[in-house]
């Protein structure tokens, strides 16, 4: 069965260059069925399912862990770096949500897709995008994981910028590239750092980690946060963060595949996988944990400003993955992979949520010129309000089991000011989220001048099954003090047992804080957007609401000095140097050519004595010389 990774990975990457042919050819022949497209689309995800399912059961019943290394990459010397697969509780468990998420977002952008031109590009994209993010989850080693990082930054750039008549969807693309390409330069100091040292022993991830200590401890910082910048860019933490609500400009199954199932997660993933890196430097996680917190809080204090309903969902993105930071920062990979696993439902929930709203409403996307969806589409009203419950924390909803066990372990650890800063997220995440939900919802409903339309079944269906996720996927973290049995942190031991531990006394008074929060933060909105009046214009403005000008803030200290820097090295470089040469070679051959022009006349008589006289002079040559 170690064959099953390479077809876990190698489906996805078919089925998009089956698409890809298919769309080339209804272009420049003549159009075909959409079904060539959507079957190839939404079966790919699904076979990877499966497969991933096997793999699961096998490991569950006690398997050695899956290896398979079809064939030798590359040689350089000695050292020899194989195409290598590694199948792994961690992985395949990455695998499962992933490819099942996955598939679920497939099957609702097949409607949201339907009327749009470039269908059969479109899924060519996102078929790419699932077969890069399983090839960086089940990469095994850093250099295969390369591969995979870097695809799916290529296939978020394609895909945010899929509108790329819009110049500022152009923009956001870019964006995202350039801000992760800044990421990425981190993320290859590190990787050369540990090729130096282990490639010698080899580099995947078992060698790597047998001889992690033949690396010295101060440049172990150094590629503990050279890493950690990588994860920065992929995962939106401050500083590199900007990318992410711009990200909102591509379709929204790409908002939902991103934030649920791909890309963002990458970042949590890779610090997990390297948890052996990490344990030995402690100083370094605690340094993470803090930017978790601080990203979590910046996020939800900005996201209870915006109007845009995706970057709304963006920022509350940015905010649970600076969660999941916290509890990597503070060793207890486990329970940031169970909170990883709990948001993929909900945060898949909420923007495919947000689009039907989007689609029910003509393609707006302003929550105060929305109002009274619940009349208009119930069943994604009660799929939403189950979304909203489970990112606010409130039991028995998903996200309460996977938040509550982080902000345990930030408390159990002794950083109580980590722990403060994300109660205090959670106050706000409540309070934000619920801002949204009683505006789109619950709020009078906005005069608009296309009346809004109910979604198809198509659309529905992804949102009862994510729905039901959302409700019940934090029970396969149930903790003990609450009778459960935590599954998934049996699962994932290997990856983060808390060192720490409190009294039940403790973790009850814990548990009732954090539902105590998550109530002050939806009353917050219930008081405030309950019945909000959308006849009235809603402006908003000040720091907050602009995003603390942070924006504005690269684009003058970075963004435009380096513009100026190019342009005058465009001028000194390109004109004073590049042009000159090239035109001073010009006037060479120009003098050249004058001086030739001189023997090539175009006279016919002068070309006659020419050859008469070096016939003449090859003659003279053979009798007096030869002769």
């Amino acid at each position: 069965m170690n064959f099953f990774l390479a077809l876990i990975i190698l489906i996805p990457f078919i089925s998009s260059m089956f698409i890809g042919i298919a769309y080339m050819y209804s272009i420049v022949k003549s159009p075909i069925s959409r079904l060539w497209f959507t079957i190839p689309a939404l079966s790919a995800p699904m076979v990877s399912f499966i497969l991933g399912l096997v793999l699961f059961l096998g490991l569950h019943n006690g398997a050695e862990d899956y290896v398979y290394r079809p064939y030798m990459w590359l040689s350089l010397d000695t050292y020899d770096i194989y195409m290598g697969f590694l199948g792994d509780k961690l992985s395949i468990f990455m695998v499962l949500f992933i490819t099942f998420v996955g598939w679920l977002i497939h099957i609702y952008a097949t409607a949201y897709m339907k009327d749009d031109e470039g269908y059969g590009k479109f899924f060519a994209y996102f078929n790419l995008f699932l077969g890069s993010m399983l090839l960086l989850v089940l990469a095994d080693g850093p250099l295969i994981m390369f591969i995979g990082w870097e695809g799916v930054g290529l296939c978020s750039y394609l895909l945010i910028s899929y509108y790329f008549e819009d110049p500022l969807n152009v923009n956001a693309g870019n964006k995202a590239f350039i801000v992760n390409r800044i990421g990425d330069f981190g993320f290859l100091i590190g990787l050369a750092l540990m090729f130096f040292y282990c490639a010698p022993y080899g580099y995947d991830y078992i060698t790597i980690q047998a001889h992690i200590d033949s690396i010295p401890l101060p440049l172990l910082y150094l590629v503990g946060l050279a890493l950690f910048i990588g994860a920065m860019g992929k995962s939106a933490q401050i500083p590199l963060y900007v990318w992410l609500p711009d990200a909102m400009a591509g379709p929204t199954p790409v908002s939902a595949l991103i934030h649920a199932a791909t890309m963002v997660t990458a970042g949590v993933y890779m610090v997990a996988r390297f948890h052996f890196l990490y344990e030995l430097i402690p100083a370094v996680g605690v340094f993470i944990a803090y930017i978790g917190a601080a990203s979590a809080l910046f996020a939800a204090i900005i996201a209870t400003k915006q109007s845009d309903i995706k970057k709304i969902l963006a920022y509350s993105t940015m905010s649970q993955l600076g969660y999941m930071f916290i509890a990597v920062g503070l060793g207890a990979y486990s329970t940031a992979l169970f909170h990883v696993f709990t948001h993929a439902f909900f945060k898949a929930l909420l923007f495919m949520g947000a689009g039907a709203v989007i689609v029910s409403l003509h393609h707006e996307q302003n929550i105060f010129k929305m109002g009274g969806m619940r009349q208009i589409t119930p069943l994604v009203y009660i799929c939403m309000l189950m979304a909203t419950l489970a990112i606010s924390g409130v039991p028995p909803f998903a996200g309460f089991f996977s938040k509550d066990e982080i902000l345990l372990e930030a408390f159990a650890s002794g950083e109580y000011l980590i722990w403060a800063i994300a109660v205090l997220s959670a106050v706000l995440t409540a309070y934000y989220m619920f801002r949204l939900f009683f505006v789109v919802f619950e709020g009078q409903k906005y005069h608009h001048e296309h009346h809004p339309i109910d979604v198809t079944w198509v659309m529905k269906a992804p949102l009862v099954v994510l729905a039901l996720g959302s409700l019940g996927a934090g029970f396969l973290g149930l903790p003990v003090l609450l009778g459960g049995h935590n599954l998934i942190g049996e699962w994932l031991a290997q990856w983060g047992v808390r060192a720490s531990h409190v009294s039940h006394e403790t973790e009850w008074m814990l548990l009732g804080l954090n539902i105590t929060v998550s109530m002050i933060g939806i009353g917050l909105a219930y008081r405030k957007f309950k019945n909000y009046d959308l006849s009235k214009e809603t402006l908003l403005e000040g720091v907050v609401y602009h995003k603390f000008y942070i924006d504005e803030m690269y684009d003058k200290f970075f963004v435009q000095p380096l513009r100026r820097l190019s342009e005058r090295i465009s001028v000194s470089v390109d004109v004073e140097v590049v042009n000159a040469f090239v035109m001073a070679l010009s006037y060479g051959f120009v003098r050249i050519g004058k001086v030739i022009a001189v023997v090539q006349n175009a006279n016919v008589r002068f070309y006659a004595f020419v050859m008469i006289l070096g016939a003449s002079s090859i003659c003279a040559y053979l009798i007096f010389i030869l002769g």
